[in-house]
């Protein structure tokens, strides 16, 4: 059973899923663990907490857009549809703006979107992970409370709202993963 989620954007959980996207980008959020904007690994396997609150679906491709469920905040429950994982050695350093544009059709999001990550405290570095999603059998339904609320990547899910994480189905064949994984090695290296 998994007791720990990674929240992102409800758009983006949903690509991750359907096997559209693979890249995740992070420098953190105000209430991290190691301090505001220093983003961490916390476990290779979590679960995908779909958040509403900062996501912005005019910053989402317009093929896209309508996959944006638009709420002023958090509903009071939602399902979480799946899994993620992520390898120490799936998570670069993004050496620059024009190293991840080269990877623009392997992502959802729109140049403010993009800019926004880059400016956000740009003395701290911007992390690409690089996730293995999949989908669970059945959603599982959580009801938000007090401590799923806020900026941060990590959330701690209450006993009830554990995810199993057994009979997972991959959003994305193994070959096509490692292609992705070679084009953002070479991106996110050279």
């Amino acid at each position: 059973m998994l007791d720990l989620a990674l929240k992102e954007w409800a758009v983006i959980t949903d690509l991750l899923l359907s096997g559209d996207q693979v890249i995740l980008l992070r420098k953190g959020g105000i209430h991290e663990y190691e301090g505001p904007g220093r983003f961490r690994l916390e476990n290779e396997r979590f679960a995908l907490f779909p958040a509403w609150e900062h996501q912005h679906p005019e910053w989402i491709k317009p093929e896209f857009q309508h996959l944006a469920n638009e709420f002023e905040s958090e509903p009071k429950s939602f399902p979480i549809k799946g899994i993620g994982t992520v390898t120490p050695g799936h998570i670069w350093t993004v050496p620059s703006r024009e190293a991840f544009d080269s990877l623009d059709d392997l992502h959802a999001w729109l140049p403010p979107q993009i800019d926004m990550r880059f400016n956000y405290k740009p003395d701290r570095p911007l992390y690409l992970m690089a996730v293995r999603a999949y989908k669970l059998p059945e959603p599982k339904i959580i009801t938000m409370n007090d401590h799923y609320w806020g900026c941060k990547s990590w959330v701690d899910l209450d006993a009830d709202h554990q995810i199993d994480d057994t009979s997972l189905i991959p959003s994305i064949e193994d070959g096509k993963f490692s292609q992705i994984v070679e084009r953002i090695n070479a991106a996110m290296t050279s």
